[in-house]
């Protein structure tokens, strides 16, 4: 028989870095779910990924025992990465911050393919770039779509 959900819980966390502190901690413990023994399997799980922030949903059933999925860094965090800039624009539409390639844009596509609610690299493609364009990151080159 299938356990009973008692919540769902999204956090944004560091990989191999989750600790009982805020918002680690309270999050989980509002909903009773042993704070200890979270992180452990999550820093566990992302040592590979050391660093990179990290979206985790959570899910709490009845009985306090819980399940987690790791999905893929935030395109945001891959662009600003792969532009080499600290931030986006505060003015996309005025002043840009910096470029990437349609290469790169591919690359990001490719990873965040699964998180992403499309069907082909394309559409995951023209999501990326329309993220880079608000946040003031220039995508350089032809673009490869008619």
């Amino acid at each position: 028989m299938a356990k009973e959900v008692a919540g769902l819980i999204k956090l944004q966390i560091k990989g191999g870095a989750a600790n009982p502190s805020p918002p680690v901690g309270p999050a989980l413990g509002a909903k009773g779910v042993n704070i200890m023994q979270f992180c452990k399997q999550f820093n566990g799980r992302t040592q590979d990924q050391a660093g990179k922030l990290l979206p985790v949903i959570i899910t709490v059933y009845s009985d306090k025992s819980f399940d987690f999925i790791i999905k893929q860094p935030p395109v945001a965090v891959q662009l600003i990465e792969s532009a080499k800039v600290k931030k986006g624009s505060s003015e996309p539409h005025v002043s840009k911050v910096g470029a990437v390639t349609w290469d790169q844009v591919k690359q990001i596509a490719e990873v965040k393919m699964s998180d992403l609610n499309c069907f082909t690299i394309e559409s995951a493609m023209k999501m990326v770039a329309g993220t880079a364009r608000s946040m003031g990151i220039t995508v350089k080159g032809a673009s490869p779509f008619k």
